[in-house]
């Protein structure tokens, strides 16, 4: 990604800076909770999720944690590249709101009169629907490759933030562990590595759905399962609108990144996993149907 290239913008309007090979590290965050919303555009009446956290919902829980006010330069967390693993991806949900004037007035309109004032419905109407959209019970995992110096505060800032820190959303508040450490690597070889995140019920659920699949009358464990993981990549064949160049509420921008989405085989953590079988996965080692019923 260049600042030439159209529709894609740097993060800072500049060529992004290397980050010399041996202080790169990688940031790994747990984002966890009842509910998560990652909104990419917004409108009063439908506020969407997309289905993975975004860079710009990711951006802002660490400018939160380190205490950076709504209008301050972003540019040296902007310097971070992402990757996102779905280690469980949730259920979507449909939240109904309906918004009201509390005097018993009728609600105003779009238009506005000449001198500027907003008119009143006509015919008259005292509610208004709207609509949120969350995750529920989802879990990923989010990791910053950059330079160590930075990532070992941002680690310690979300150990002790200065804001409170929210899952897209100030009313999704995150479940603990949020952040998981600094490790050294890169961003693909961290995200392989890290063992499945999933809570202890719902993994034993997924071996005993697993073992029914296979026939057998208790619960069978994988050694590895497949997860889908967008890593941000300059050769990436997608692009995403959601880098913030600004979260000043006057004045918010957003430039494009390009990412490559693709399926990472992972470790479980089943401390005794039964012998791997190979008949139920296509060439490239996936089982289509192992995300179902987590």
């Amino acid at each position: 990604m260049t600042p030439e290239e159209p529709g894609l913008a740097a993060p800072d309007g500049h060529a992004a800076r290397p980050v010399p090979a041996g202080d790169r590290a990688v940031l790994v965050l747990r984002l966890a909770g009842p509910l998560q919303s990652w909104g990419a555009q917004g409108a009063f009446n439908v506020r969407e999720t997309k289905s993975e956290p975004t860079k710009s919902g990711v951006t802002g829980l660490l400018a939160a944690a380190l205490g950076l006010p709504r209008g301050a330069a972003l540019d040296e967390l902007l310097t971070l590249r992402m990757g996102v693993r779905a280690d469980v991806p949730g259920t979507l949900l449909r939240d109904y709101h309906v918004v009201s004037d509390f005097r018993g007035r009728p609600l105003p309109q779009a238009g506005v009169s000449a001198k500027g004032v907003q008119r009143p419905t006509s015919p008259a109407k005292y509610t208004h629907v709207t609509t949120r959209y969350y995750l529920q019970d989802a879990l990923f995992v989010a990791a910053l490759e950059g330079p160590r110096d930075l990532l070992d505060r941002l680690d310690g800032a979300v150990r002790a933030p200065h804001f409170p820190l929210a899952l897209g959303r100030r009313s999704c508040p995150p479940t603990q562990p949020l952040v998981l450490g600094v490790e050294e690597g890169d961003l693909e070889g961290v995200l392989h590595a890290l063992p499945w995140q999933a809570s202890q019920r719902a993994r034993q659920s997924y071996a005993y759905k697993l073992g029914r699949r296979r026939g057998l009358d208790g619960p069978f464990h994988p050694a590895t399962l497949a997860c889908s993981a967008t890593l941000e990549h300059a050769d990436g064949d997608d692009v995403l609108r959601d880098v913030p160049l600004s979260f000043d509420p006057h004045d918010r921008a957003f430039a494009g990144r390009r990412v490559r989405r693709e399926w990472l085989r992972i470790p479980t953590g089943f401390a005794d996993p039964d012998a791997p079988t190979e008949f139920e996965t296509d060439e490239n080692g996936h089982d289509p149907f192992e995300l179902l019923g987590r």
